[in-house]
């Protein structure tokens, strides 16, 4: 087959302007056709097509709109797709020919197909504004701004005076991805150059500019070894429309936009602690549904992750096994050390981390804090903390955005055989998609049923040969989002394979009228006339496969006319006409009255002749009358006349022939003929009936709506066309497709129709068809669109929280599922045991998930209900399991002391406390505080009390708050008790009776009191400090020090010395200190330093081989070496012999000495080389002498 080695390429043109597509075949013979959605195309104004040996193209003029289509080249049994898009001429340039650097209006109108955008770039750079050596650029791209749906131009200019050869330019967005291949529907290159000043000018168009364009971009032009860069930014403002406009009180898609917009925060899901508790079985199901790619590499590192750690003594509080985040947010990774004082290294895949503008340190306190910002998918690795030899260990794992559903898949309807391709764009390349029909996910199954095709951002399902049962809905899902389609598989439409033809038939003869048509199973009804044709003895209607015949028999005058076959279900028809050709010459006698010989002459329905508008209506009248009538035809008072064009009268002997082109309703009524002649006249009258498809009913209106469903009603159109509605076909569409899905095949004869399989959520509207037996009419005006939605699940956990004598506490959770509107709230009702009335607890809707009931009746049992409401209407009610009693229950006093309350409570001086302790006990309890066992001061303290708690408050304690207050609470007789003890602390005050004991040599000891004042705590220790008097900076000795004495040691001889004391308790130093009276000087010495006397050590050494010479046997031809080591002090003169004969200055032999090691290479022996050789060393100590043997053999030559 003479396959195309170079294929067609989709190309995207201007309007108005010409493109070329070409293609190359492997013979030059090869024979070529060019189509357009399936069909050929010939060469005209419009195309041109021509041939160049191998060479093909197909040329199109002046693109328009319609242009737009899927074209395709068949070779052979080769073909080839490719696609033609036209986009509107962008704005003109102003007039002084400057390119525009402010945004221009929208181009092309926002449409909701996208297609791939730019991708966003990981790091944006700033703009370069510095000028290179090279200085390509005489005009660089600058950075701009632009409005979501506009348009933008960046422009750059370079000199080729200076070149050599054409300067080549590419623009990049962030730092690889090339926007040569991006080029398209969004973004165009332009490229333009001037003679005369020798400038070539690049231009990069965005068109219908989308929020993720903004970013960096670079322009980089190259010439030989000439090269220069230049980066820009684009920034990208959104501007966003409410939907404030009303489309009709069913318009449930613009009622949800008016109410009140609510922000639900989506709660951070932990990707790792999802893998840690799933079976292994569902991993690649988690990992598709967030985003993660290497799955293979994530399994290893969790493997990891689930071993056992030990304690550490240096971390009080480890990184968590492993932290997930989202791609370019940050996050903070803290650790707690045991050491507030120790240095930690942070480490990435074992690699330290240094600080950067990304990677920030902080160190507060034993908090260890590593905050990574703009987190990128490099960022996802192993990190560790380092404190000495222990370390601790996470995972980062950077999540990527979701992958959304940017063009949604359409509804499709298409006949029984015929190819469909299900076509859908996600936001990012390469993403992996699932697609499930039912609700069961779809494969690449033996008999290849379906194929799937990715193409960058788009994904496509097809199905070549659709049946019956590929009808159902679609779905394409990713991790961020998911599209629905319905596809609907119909039998074909019926074809004519032969048509009836007119026949021209003697008398006594066959007449015989064939048609053929696709479908076996279609049967038909014949008419004449417009009047159906019954079988008989000379008539006979067959129906055999494909074929319907009529046959007559020995054909008599009266059968001529016009006959039409009509398939039963389908609005057309065949017709041909029946010509007699005999003569009938009767005798007539002179001056014989006018005779008109019609059988369905009067007013009866079986008189009447039925013709289908737009078909040809021929009355064929048999007259007869001597001399020949006059005929005239009217139409009630008004003669009928050829005035129109349609209406043609032809009278011949023996005949008037009456016919109506194309006959209309208006032609519909009693026509009548009278002929005339001397003799006398006749008349006749013919009733027409002329049928039609019926009008087009009026626009349904939606009843109501469900789930996935809704329920529409129309009334029947005005005009029925003559014949009785049979039923009605309906259609539905999704509100921004174009697409309309024929919901019946067979008529339906009712004005209320269910309509099913929607989808909850999306705006559809409808259309209605009415159908008779001529035919279907047209479409009905859209109904007002709306929105299937249904109403939420019942409430869950209804429950009661309390009850007393006139009312009820209720509590509920919010419902499972709450669908595609929002939760309006809740409604209450109850209903007295024995009765059925509801009885509405409440006014209106409540948004709480709990409410108090008052007012009620003590003694009553009662019913409780609750339904959720949205815009759908109540859900199913959640109700108790039983009625309850109205009545208050009794409860024994208890108070639930807190746990952090059974212990002494310590506060400092100034702090504020504020305790809340819970309590129980019906009817309400009575509350009492005490202090030390007498009745609470209120100026000491503030209580309040509620049913269910008290609240001890006091604004600011001080130490005289300090004790223990009691709490009770009482029920007549029966109480409980609860104490808590308060200590209120303060700065303990300075040590007494501080003092030097003793002084020796460098030391000094001290002894102190005990504060008088500790603070309402225990002293935890005491804080020593020392002061040369010269200077009296304070130098800290001893820190936390426990005991009252201590020796301070390691003074200077010649200082003075004073010393103070701190005290320490839990709340910190005391604030002034106990010094010394006295101070302490400490004495010079009078020892002199005398060095002691060494003795110089010999270090010479005589030479010592420590390695000797060993025997060796080489080839011949190959390099030999001998080695051996030495050493002495100083360095021995080394001399090598061979048979004793010294060989210092022959070229053959190398000598090398390093470190002590003597080396002997001998270049390519020969047996004459072979003998001792002797190595020796000599030094000022002495000397040393080693030899060995060496044997030179030939070389090992063998035969073959």
């Amino acid at each position: 087959l003479p396959l195309p080695l170079k294929k067609p390429k989709t190309q995207e043109a201007e309007e108005g302007s010409s493109v070329i597509f070409e293609a190359e075949t492997e013979k030059p013979d090869a024979k070529v056709k060019w189509q357009c959605n399936s069909k050929d195309i010939a060469s005209d104004s419009k195309y041109i097509i021509a041939a160049d040996g191998n060479k093909h193209s197909l040329t199109i003029k002046v693109i328009t709109k319609e242009d737009a289509s899927v074209y395709a080249v068949i070779a052979g049994g080769s073909k080839v797709k490719f696609e033609l898009k036209v986009v509107s001429q962008p704005a003109e340039a102003p007039a002084d020919g400057k390119p525009e650097q402010a945004p221009s209006q929208p181009a092309v109108a926002p449409v909701q197909e996208e297609t791939p955008a730019p991708a966003q770039a990981e790091d944006a750079h700033p703009p370069d504004t510095r000028q290179d050596l090279t200085g390509l650029f005489t005009e660089k791209p600058q950075s701009g701004e632009v409005t979501v749906g506009e348009n933008i131009t960046f422009v750059a200019k370079v000199n080729a005076e200076s070149l050599l050869k054409k300067p080549t330019v590419k623009w990049f967005k962030g730092k690889w991805m090339d926007l040569a291949s991006k080029s398209g529907k969004h973004l165009q290159l332009k490229e333009t150059y001037d003679r005369n000043t020798k400038v070539y000018t690049f231009e990069m168009h965005i068109i219908a500019a989308k929020a993720n364009f903004a970013g960096g971009y670079r322009c980089e032009v190259s010439s030989k070894d000439k090269f220069d860069s230049c980066n820009f930014d684009l920034t990208v403002h959104g501007d966003s429309t409410d939907g404030n406009d009303d489309s009709g009180e069913l318009d449930f898609s613009t009622l949800l936009k008016k109410r009140t917009v609510q922000v639900h925060t989506e709660t951070d899901v932990d990707v790792w602690n999802i893998l840690s508790q799933a079976p292994p079985t569902e991993y690649e199901k988690i990992a598709f549904q967030y985003g993660i790619t290497d799955l293979r590499g994530m399994l290893k590192r969790l493997k990891k992750m689930k071993k056992d750690e030990k304690k550490s003594e240096a971390f009080l509080k480890k990184l968590d096994p492993a932290y997930q985040v989202s791609k370019g947010h940050k996050i903070k990774l803290a650790v707690e050390v045991a050491n507030s004082d120790i240095e930690v290294k942070w480490l990435k895949n074992g690699q330290e981390i240094q600080p950067t503008g990304r990677y920030i340190f902080e160190s507060v306190g034993n908090m260890r804090y590593l905050t990574i910002n703009h987190c990128s998918l490099a960022d996802d690795a192993a990190y560790s903390c380092k404190v000495g030899d222990e370390k601790c260990t996470t995972e980062l794992f950077v999540k990527e955005p979701p992958v959304l559903v940017v063009k949604n898949l359409e509804d499709q309807m298409v006949m029984k055989g015929e190819r469909v391709e299900l076509e859908c764009e996600v936001s990012e390349e390469g993403a992996n998609v699932k697609w499930e029909k039912d609700g069961v996910e779809l494969t690449r199954d033996e008999s290849f049923k379906y194929r799937f095709k990715k193409d960058g951002c788009k994904h496509v399902l097809i199905i070549n040969e659709a049946t019956k049962e590929d009808c159902g809905h679609y779905k394409v899902k990713t991790n961020g989002g998911e599209s629905v389609a319905e596809v609907l598989v119909q039998e074909k439409e019926l074809e004519v394979y032969q048509s009836i033809a007119d026949l021209t038939v003697k008398a006594k003869d066959q007449a015989v009228f064939k048609c053929e048509v696709s479908d076996e199973n279609v049967r038909g009804t014949w008419y004449k006339n417009g009047v159906e044709v019954k079988p008989d003895a000379r008539v006979n209607i067959t129906h055999i496969g494909r074929i319907h015949k009529l046959t007559i028999d020995d054909v008599k005058p009266e059968d001529e006319g016009d006959y039409t076959f009509v398939p039963d279900g389908y609005a057309f028809n065949l017709s041909a006409k029946l010509n007699f050709l005999e003569v009938k010459i009767d005798y007539v006698p002179r001056q014989d009255p006018p005779k008109i010989h019609l059988d369905c002459m009067g007013r009866t329905a079986e008189s009447t002749i039925v013709v289908v508008a737009g078909n040809k209506l021929r009355l064929d009248v048999p007259i007869t009358g001597d001399p020949a009538p006059t005929v005239i035809w009217t139409k009630g008072e008004k003669v009928v006349t050829e005035g129109d064009g349609r209406i043609h009268v032809e009278t011949t002997k023996g005949h008037c022939v009456f016919t109506i082109e194309c006959a209309e309703r208006q032609d519909e009524g009693i026509y009548s003929v009278v002929v005339r002649n001397p003799a006398g006249e006749d008349t006749a009258d013919i009733h027409v009936k002329v049928v039609d498809v019926p009008d087009p009913p009026m626009a349904p209106t939606i009843l109501s709506v469900g789930e996935d469903s809704c329920v529409v009603q129309w009334e029947p159109p005005l005009l029925d066309g003559g014949q009785p509605i049979i039923g009605y076909v309906l259609e539905r569409k999704k509100l921004k497709s174009y697409r309309w899905m024929r919901l019946n095949f067979d008529p339906y004869p009712e004005t209320t129709y269910e309509a099913k399989r929607m989808i909850e959520g999306v705006p559809y509207e409808m259309r209605v068809y009415a159908v008779n037996s001529i035919g279907m009419s047209r479409h009905s005006p859209a109904s007002q669109p709306f929105v299937p939605i249904a109403p939420t699940s019942e409430p869950l956990g209804l429950c009661v929280d309390d009850v007393s004598d006139t009312s009820i506490t209720l509590k509920w959770r919010r419902p499972e599922r709450i669908g595609s509107a929002d939760l309006e709230g809740y409604g209450i009702e109850y209903c007295k045991e024995g009765t059925d009335e509801w009885i509405p607890a409440m006014e209106g809707l409540t948004e709480r998930t709990s409410t108090v009931i008052k007012g009620l009746t003590t003694g009553d049992k009662l019913q409780f209900r609750v339904r959720a409401y949205n815009m759908a209407g109540p859900s199913a009610p959640a109700t108790l399991a039983q009625p309850v009693t109205i009545r208050e229950i009794m409860q024994r006093p208890k108070i639930w002391l807190p746990r952090n309350l059974r212990q002494t409570l310590i506060k400092k001086v100034g702090d504020t406390m504020n305790i809340v302790i819970p309590f129980q006990g019906k009817p309400r309890p009575k509350v009492t505080w005490s202090k030390d066992g007498e009745p609470l001061d209120p100026t000491i303290a503030s209580v309040r009390n509620s049913e269910v708690d008290t609240i001890f408050f006091i604004r600011k304690t001080e130490r005289k708050h300090s004790g223990k207050y009691e709490l009770q609470v009482q029920i007549e007789n029966v109480e409980d008790k609860a104490a808590v003890t308060l200590q209120v602390v303060d700065l303990p005050g300075p040590p007494e009776a501080l003092k030097i004991v003793d002084t020796w040599g460098f030391n000094v000891a001290l002894e102190w009191k005990p504060p008088k004042d500790n603070g309402n705590c225990e002293i935890t220790g005491y804080t020593i400090q020392k002061a040369d008097k010269k200077t009296m900076e304070w130098y800290t000795v001893h820190d936390q020090y426990r005991r009252t004495h201590c020796v301070v040691s390691d003074l200077i001889m010649g200082n003075e010395y004073v010393f103070r004391v701190f005290s320490i308790n839990l709340v910190g130093l005391s604030p002034e200190p106990y010094c010394t009276k006295d101070s302490v000087y400490i004495q010079k010495t009078g020892i002199i330093y005398k060095p002691p006397n060494y003795k110089d050590h010999d270090f010479t050494e005589a030479p010592k081989f420590t390695r000797p010479l060993v025997d060796r046997s080489v080839i011949a031809g190959y390099n030999a070496t001998l080695s051996c080591a030495v050493r002495g002090i100083p360095k021995p003169k080394v001399t090598w012999y061979k048979n004793k004969m010294d060989i210092s200055n022959e070229a053959k032999y190398r000598m090398i000495s390093k470190q002590g090691v003597l080396t002997l290479e001998i270049r390519k022996p020969c047996p004459f080389d072979g003998g001792v050789y002797t190595c020796k060393a000599v030094n000022d100590s002495g000397e040393d002498t080693v030899e060995c043997k060496l044997e030179v053999r030939h070389k090992e030559t063998h035969s073959v």
